[in-house]
C-alpha cells in the first residue's frame, strides 16, 4: 500500500450539507476501491488563483489515504465526473 493526497477543489457556490456531501462521496470512493483515508486536512474557502468555471473562490480539501496504485485510476475517473468538484490532484507522498 502506498500513501496519496488528493487536493479537492470545491465549488463555493453550494450550500453547507452538498459541500459535505460531495467530501462524504471522495472518502468513499477511496474506501470502495479499497485505500483507507487517514486524515482529511480542511483548508477552507480561498480565493482560486485563475477563473475556473466563472468561480472565483472555492473550498479546498487534501484527503490523505493508502491505497494500491491500480485504484488510483478509478479514483480519478469517477472524481472526473463528479459536479461540484472543479478540481482535483492525486499525487504519491514518499514518507522521508
Amino acid at each position: 500500500m502506498n500513501k496519496y493526497e488528493l487536493a479537492v477543489v470545491v465549488s463555493a457556490q453550494i450550500d453547507d450539507e452538498a459541500r459535505t456531501a460531495t467530501l462524504d462521496k471522495c472518502k468513499a470512493l477511496i474506501e470502495r476501491f479499497g485505500g483507507t483515508v487517514s486524515d482529511v486536512d480542511d483548508q477552507g474557502k480561498q480565493k482560486t488563483a485563475y477563473e475556473i468555471q466563472k468561480q472565483n473562490e472555492a473550498f479546498y480539501y487534501f484527503i490523505h489515504f493508502d491505497a494500491e496504485g491500480a485504484a488510483i485510476r478509478e479514483i480519478e475517473n469517477r472524481m472526473r465526473i463528479m459536479a461540484n468538484v472543479l478540481r482535483y490532484l492525486c499525487v504519491r507522498t514518499d514518507e522521508a
